[in-house]
């Protein structure tokens, strides 16, 4: 079926439910959390209050290191988001990561980091009524004077919008760079070596290597940096919200 949504093959539909789409997003993000939740449960299976096993101490590193990150960017008041930060962090790195096999990697589809991205909204706008009251909430928006209202307003819709738009604009702007050098490097070989008898004439040459060293940057170490901004842009949004506002 040659449709998509998005940018998104459809894999199939399911007519019994009015023809809804089943989207490579959708079923890449189930076997990313299929992938997630199998390793948590390898990694934390039969624990030891001390640990006696490589499996235990690397679960036990991976904890230390979310809560420190929670601790330092956050506080120590706010543990209790550790398994949202971790879980930030795990589903974006991975699903950005399934580019390096070939697949449709569901950060690249804007409806995904933006599901995210309101969750994050939507806990930032619970911590903001419960810190300073509903009535302390509205009079923030008239701050520092009622003209600033439509300005303010616009600044709070805009956090969801800016956090959804630069994970979704990395990840698609890597691809698109990827394909086009990729192209490019397609183009400059048959015309270096075009001449080339036979074979040898047909060999791409020039794209052996680099767009190996490209999807490194792209693919893993840009991955992995979207979802660690991701992950501090919602601490240090939430930590802000439960803080209150000075009078």
């Amino acid at each position: 079926m040659d449709i998509s949504i998005n940018g998104a093959r459809v894999y199939f539909e399911i007519p019994v439910f009015g023809g809804i789409p089943v989207t490579a997003t959708q079923v890449n993000s189930i076997l990313v959390i299929l992938l997630i939740t199998s390793l948590c449960i390898w990694l934390t299976h039969d624990l030891k209050v001390r640990p006696t096993t490589k499996r235990q101490i690397v679960a036990e590193w991976l904890v230390e290191k979310v809560t420190g990150l929670v601790d330092s960017n956050m506080g120590v008041q706010f543990r209790s988001f550790v398994p949202l930060v971790a879980a930030i962090l795990s589903l974006s790195a991975c699903s950005s990561l399934l580019a390096l096999l070939g697949m449709y990697a569901p950060t690249a589809d804007l409806n995904t980091v933006l599901g995210w991205a309101l969750l994050v909204f939507a806990l930032i706008t619970y911590y903001k009524i419960k810190t300073n009251g509903f009535g302390g909430y509205l009079k923030s928006f008239t701050t520092p004077i009622v003209v600033f209202t439509p300005f303010n307003i616009l600044g709070e819709i805009s956090t969801p919008v800016s956090m959804a738009f630069r994970h979704f604009g990395n990840v698609v702007s890597g691809s698109v760079i990827s394909a086009l050098v990729y192209a490019a490097l397609a183009a400059l070989s048959n015309l270096v070596f075009g001449w080339l008898p036979g074979l040898l004439g047909k060999i791409p040459f020039l794209q052996v290597g680099i767009p190996a060293v490209l999807s490194v940057y792209f693919d893993v170490f840009s991955s992995c940096i979207q979802a660690f901004i991701f992950a501090m842009l919602t601490m240090l949004y939430i930590a802000s919200a439960a803080t209150p506002e000075e009078e």
